[in-house]
This record gives C-alpha cells, structure tokens and sequence, in this order.
C-alpha cells in the first residue's frame, strides 16, 4: 500500500465538472493498493496516516496530527501509484490489486480513517478525476507498507 500525503490549505475533487469532495486544511491522500495489501495493512496504514504529524505546532516545529490541527481528510484512490517503475520507460501495473479487491480495500481505508474521528471526503473510485489542491508548504510524503 502506497498514500502519497500533502498537507494542503484546500483540495477537491471533480468528476464530470462536478465537485464531488472537498476540504479546507487537512491532508490529500492518494491511495494506491497492491496486491499483496491486505485487511490489516489497510487498518495500520489508516492509523498511521491520522497520527502523522505534518502540521505546525505553536513553535513552528511538525508536531501536531490531523486531529490536533483540526484538519480533514480528503481520499482519491489513485492506481498509478502501485505501478514498478524500477526498470524501462513504460510503468508496469502487475503489481496493483485487481479493480474489484482494491475498491474493498480502499472502502476499508476510508472507514477506518472515518473511526479515528476525522472529517473525510473522497473522490469516486475508479473514475476520471481531475483533483485541485494548494499544498501547503509544500508538504508531501510517501507512506508505504
């Protein structure tokens, strides 16, 4: 399991020139599933994601998670980011879980994200999304599992 996180000052999503899910401040997390990613995983990665701490603190230092910034979470599944790219010029995509697993997984995701008491939004699995985010900072960070 691969989430891509930034911390973004506002970021939604657009299907069909119309917006489908938004925030304010909080963390874009865009989610790739393999296919060895499972139920578990899917529930640690939730955890870690809602503890990270990106958000400045009253000193300035990345102490505070999501939950203490008062921030929310908005969730785009995004299937590009289990591609190998360790080898040639064209990405290969044996490794992403099958459609029908990965839309479970990442349901799971979103309700365990949901358990932790943070506001979420998300795009529509598997559809043609177009996302708009101002990143803060910037902030980015790779979380992998």
């Amino acid at each position: 399991m691969k989430v891509l996180l930034q911390r973004v000052s506002e970021a939604r999503v657009v299907v069909e020139a119309e917006t489908v899910g938004g925030i304010a401040a909080g963390l874009l997390l865009l989610v790739g599933l393999c296919r060895d990613d499972d139920e578990e995983r899917v529930r640690q990665m939730a955890g870690r994601v809602t503890g990270y701490r990106v958000f400045e603190d009253h000193a300035g230092k990345m102490n505070l998670d999501v939950r203490q910034a008062a921030g929310a979470l908005l969730v785009v599944s995004q299937f590009t980011l289990s591609a190998d790219t360790g080898r040639g010029r064209r990405p290969s995509f044996s490794s992403a879980a099958e459609p029908a697993r990965a839309r479970a997984l990442f349901e799971l995701f979103v309700d365990a994200l949901r358990a932790q008491q943070v506001p979420v939004e998300t795009g529509v699995f598997g559809a043609d999304m177009q996302v708009h985010l101002v990143n803060d900072g910037p902030v980015t960070f790779l979380l992998e599992s």
